[in-house]
């Protein structure tokens, strides 16, 4: 008798798409929902795969962005200023180099060692 064909619920759907946008692993995915393998897994759910990865780094940029422009958080408004703009701090002042110290030679009192 062979396998019943599986459709997806809604909740599956969404459960899916939530651990794609985490950085869950096809495979581990794949064993919560109930599917055989990652391939089935792409079969079934191959949008929720694709636009739980991007609604999820869209929010978070969407976070930093909101954060960076509201002066609250200085960080964020660095970060966002050295990655988006290519912002870099300027190296410090070229100084002289410091000469070593003169080299100092000691003799050893005739006879030898004491």
């Amino acid at each position: 008798m062979p396998r019943p064909q599986f459709i997806p619920t809604a909740e599956q759907r969404a459960l899916v798409k939530s651990m794609a946008a985490m950085g869950i692993q096809q495979e581990d995915i794949a064993l919560r929902v109930g599917v055989r393998s990652p391939k089935t897994l792409r079969k079934h759910f191959r949008e929720e795969l694709k636009l739980g990865a991007i609604e999820a780094d869209y929010k978070v940029a969407a976070t930093l962005f909101q954060m960076a422009t509201s002066g609250e958080h200085p960080g964020a408004t660095i970060f966002w200023a050295k990655t988006r703009n290519r912002f870099r701090e300027n190296p410090p002042a070229a100084t002289a180099p410091i000469p070593p110290p003169p080299f100092i030679v000691a003799r050893e009192p005739e006879g030898g060692r004491s």
